[in-house]
């Protein structure tokens, strides 16, 4: 796996970052900036540490699918660190077999670093070749809807 790593400055408290981000107070906000990456992008479960968690959307076809993932770390406004083992498909949850051990055990973290009202979002996520490019067009612009959604 390799690991690729995107930042955005957002002129706004790192709380208020993290709020959106995680869709604490409005899970629309997250639906908001992971619709970049799939238009029916939301979550199921919480993000407590240690707690389990479903990244899902629909396909074209209507079909459920996602990612299985714990919550690995949680310090509010600080850091969050999430781990994927395994792909929801349909109802299925498939935790082992080729698909899975790609990249199961990868991480992807959010740091959260303020400076004057100014917070900083540093994002690193563990990917398999296949995805780096996708990620490196892609997250550029899902945190770029963030910033626009923190800095109302």
């Amino acid at each position: 796996m390799k690991k690729v790593q995107f930042s955005q400055t957002i002129h706004a408290p790192a709380e208020k970052v993290y709020t959106a981000m995680l869709g604490l107070e409005n899970r629309e906000t997250y639906q908001q900036w992971t619709s970049v990456f799939n238009p029916t992008s939301t979550y199921e479960g919480t993000w407590d540490k240690g707690s389990k968690i479903f990244f899902v959307g629909t396909d074209e076809n209507g079909k459920r699918g996602g990612m299985i993932s714990e919550i690995a770390e949680n310090i509010p406004a600080q850091f969050v660190s999430i781990r994927h083992y395994g792909i929801l498909d349909g109802d299925s949850e498939i935790t082992e077999g080729p698909e899975v051990e790609k990249w199961a055990g990868g991480l992807e973290t959010y740091s959260f670093e303020e400076t004057a009202g100014v917070t900083t979002v540093t994002v690193e996520v563990d990917t398999v070749d296949e995805y780096v490019e996708y990620f490196n067009n892609t997250y550029p612009n899902a945190l770029n809807v963030l910033k626009e959604l923190a800095e109302k």
